[in-house]
């Protein structure tokens, strides 16, 4: 070929070059530039009086509005700007619907959420729902549906990728996002099947062991956060810290918001599909909320007919409800289903030839009901108990703190009262003895107001005491992190605000230490030396109990842990079940430190055995030489966007994993496989500028925004921000007018 022909060539080459690049520019822009949020300029709206919304440097949507329907309703349309699909994503997972977008890979998901009957939950929530909730709703609903009915040709990239367009937003929707907290903090119904079958095939004595309700003694409010009255901080006035710890997702579940309207200032995180700010501060009040672990499920074993509906309760026959659901499935057949329902609730589980009934708070009649806008305009204690005494679930522990001093504490929650029985395994639904006699007062709900200490620290343990007068039963946290958090606050007085990211992001364990210096005393006193085991006692005898990601030593005595639970498990049952409870720290400490007779001979060689298990599957996972190991390839996430990661060639350029993560179950910086902090909240109530907020990745879910994945960085190294509130600094201003 000579000279000219390959030049010629080139030039097509070339020009076929620029032509894609100039496609993938088009398709870029029309797809993923031309979708993204507005802010700044100006939107007509079907509101009352104008409202403007200041954007500050990380995206946060400061709303002042001249009434507070239209605050709600451009809270609902900013959100949906950042938000549209991450919403439609979790209305159609919490109502069984994600097949039908996705496909049959989550039709298992869909069934499960319409054996639960998440959506008729929420449509006969609805019906009960006050004037006042129902009005707020609606405003908010307007506010999402307008950007919908306005964007309907610039819809996010996850709706042309996955070619469909969103139905319109409802109260409904709005319902669903709280059941689906509400589910998420509150499914306990797999423990009570686990913890049945150890009892059958295991020693009864042990099993229950394996299940204590309370730690080891302490008792405090359950959540992750705490309160420092005046008298430990530097201006006299306190402070209060919240970093709630859920599943990871992109975006976050939490969406920053300030809003501003006639008795309305208030500034925090919002959940996206529902008004309000749900943690956060007003001008007077701040406070922080997170999961109480109270058990609300019970599952009640059913003498029933499939074929007819009938089940015995009480000596009589009774007929259960049937209820048909359609699901429908991308690129198949609909898949159609009946739910039997029950006077305990739907029929849920089919094991071993029973029919269990899953009776679950959150089903029962009246039951949702939304006080978050209430407390956003709280201005006292007394304000603040009579709204969220309106909570009914998730069960959750609250911390307050006011301008004027005060601390506080209070448990809230519809929480079932039962008599003669913890709730712990599936009963027989067809005695009559089994049953909710009620819901325990909120008056009695564990509750402290200004403590002589000046101090309320709370990590999601029991807080109820021993001689409580209901039953508890509940999948609570072990003290390890109450004790860590209350011993650094402990240390020293005079906080600020800033000063309190290092107690969010301690690592230290003292369960994973204390069982470090049990392996490593058990390996001294047989005073046998193996030289391939040398290098990792040495690791385990000069580690400090960091969970970090750049040490070997938390790899090591992670997998111990799980050898040494795996021991006592066997050793009290012989059932084939994940036996994962949150306390179960709590009961390998307590047998290590009792050694009681009867679980084994000789504890010194249950240690050195998982010892030695752990370190072979170590090897096996990061070679031989255990000073190379590193816990964070261990403790790995992959973190991924759940639609733009299936795009080829680019898509993972979107995720934020995979990432390596330090910290553990049991350190102040809760770190699992499947949760972590998913934000961190300090606010100073002797001057709210000084108040700190992030969330975990970005406000907007909107690949191409600058506020898609900003924070990540800064929330990954332990950095917040200013949660500017008094003073706004704006870098848009987006004008909305009648």
């Amino acid at each position: 070929m000579n000279h000219s022909a390959i030049s010629r060539v080139l030039k097509y080459v070339n020009v076929l070059i620029a032509l894609a690049l100039l496609a993938a520019l088009a398709l870029t822009y029309r797809y993923a530039w031309r979708v993204l949020p507005e802010r700044s300029g100006s939107i007509a709206a079907p509101l009352n009086a104008p409202v403007a919304v200041a954007f500050d440097a990380h995206g946060e949507p400061h709303i002042r509005a001249a009434n507070l329907e239209d605050a709600l309703f451009v809270q609902g349309y900013v959100t949906a700007q950042d938000r549209l699909w991450q919403m439609d994503a979790l209305r159609r997972f919490a109502g069984g619907s994600l097949a039908e977008i996705m496909g049959q890979r989550f039709l298992e998901s869909d069934q499960e959420m319409r054996r639960q009957r998440m959506r008729r939950v929420a449509e006969e929530g609805y019906a009960a729902l006050s004037d006042a909730d129902r009005a707020a709703f609606a405003a908010y609903t307007r506010g999402v549906n307008y950007f919908i009915s306005t964007h309907l040709d610039r819809l996010p990239l996850e709706f042309t990728l996955l070619n469909y367009q969103p139905r319109p937003w409802s109260t409904v929707d709005s319902l669903l996002m709280c059941l689906y907290m509400f589910r998420s903090l509150t499914t306990t119904w797999k423990d009570e099947l686990i913890k049945s079958a150890l009892l059958a095939q295991g020693d009864r004595d042990k099993v229950q062991f394996l299940y204590p309700t309370q730690g080891t003694g302490d008792q405090s409010p359950g959540s992750n956060g705490w309160v420092l009255g005046g008298r430990h901080t530097a201006s006299g006035k306190p402070l209060l810290s919240n970093d709630m710890h859920l599943e990871y997702s992109v975006p976050g579940i939490w969406y920053m918001m300030h809003l501003e309207a006639p008795g309305l200032n208030v500034a925090g995180v919002s959940l996206p599909g529902t008004p309000g700010v749900i943690v956060g501060h007003n001008q007077r009040i701040a406070w922080g909320i997170t999961n109480l672990h109270f058990d609300v499920q019970d599952l009640y074993i059913e003498r029933f007919d499939e074929r007819s509906g009938q089940y015995l309760f009480n000596g009589q026959v009774e007929q259960a409800r049937a209820e048909r659901e359609i699901i429908q499935v991308k690129d198949r057949a609909p898949v159609e289903m009946t739910v039997w329902v029950t006077r305990h609730g739907p029929i849920f589980v089919a094991e071993d030839g029973k029919r269990m009934a899953l009776k679950w708070s959150a089903a029962q009649p009246g039951m949702i009901q939304y006080p978050f806008l209430d407390v956003d305009r709280a201005g006292n204690w007394k304000e603040f108990l009579a709204a969220i005494g309106r909570l009914s679930g998730p069960g959750s522990n609250l911390i307050y703190a006011d301008v004027d001093g005060n601390i506080g504490y209070h448990a809230a929650g519809m929480l079932p009262r039962r008599k003669g029985y913890r709730g712990d395994v599936p009963v027989d639904g067809s005695s009559g003895i089994f049953e909710w006699d009620g819901y325990i007062p909120f008056d009695e709900l564990p509750s402290v107001y200004n403590p002589p200490s000046g101090l309320i620290v709370t990590a999601n343990q029991n807080p109820f005491p021993r001689d409580y007068p209901y039953p508890v039963n509940g999948n609570f946290a072990p003290p390890y992190r109450y004790r860590q958090v209350r011993a650094l606050l402990s240390a020293r007085e005079g906080w600020r605000a800033r000063d309190m990211m290092r107690v969010q992001g301690d690592l230290y364990s003292s369960f994973s230490d204390f069982l470090a210096r049990q392996v490593v005393a058990a390996y001294d006193r047989r005073n046998q030396r193996t030289p391939g085991l040398e290098a990792a006692v040495t690791l385990l005898r000069n580690w400090n109990g960091q969970m970090n990601k750049e040490l070997a030593a938390p790899l090591l005595i992670t997998l111990i842990y799980q050898h040494v639970r795996r021991a006592v498990v066997e050793n009290a049952s012989t059932a084939n079940a994940a036996y994962e409870f949150n306390l179960a720290p709590v009961v390998v400490e307590r047998l290590l430190r009792e050694r009681p007779a009867g679980w084994f001979a000789d504890y010194d060689q249950m240690l050195l055995r998982s010892f030695v298990d752990a370190f072979e599957e170590g090897q096996r996972m990061q070679g031989r030489d255990v000073t190379r190991w590193r816990y964070g390839a261990y403790l790995t996430i992959p973190y991924t966007n759940p639609v733009i990661h299936q795009l080829p060639l680019v898509g993972r350029y979107f995720d934020i994993g995979p990432v390596e993560m330090s910290g553990s179950s049991t350190t102040p910086k809760q770190t699992t496989p499947t949760l972590a902090p998913s934000m961190r909240m300090t606010a100073d109530t002797a001057d709210w500028e000084n108040s700190l907020l992030n969330i975990t990745v970005g406000q907007s879910g909107q690949i191409l925004s600058g506020h898609y994945r900003d924070q990540w960085d800064d929330y990954y190294h332990l950095r917040t921000y200013p949660m500017q509130f008094g003073k706004v600094q704006a870098r848009t201003t987006l004008e909305f007018h009648p």
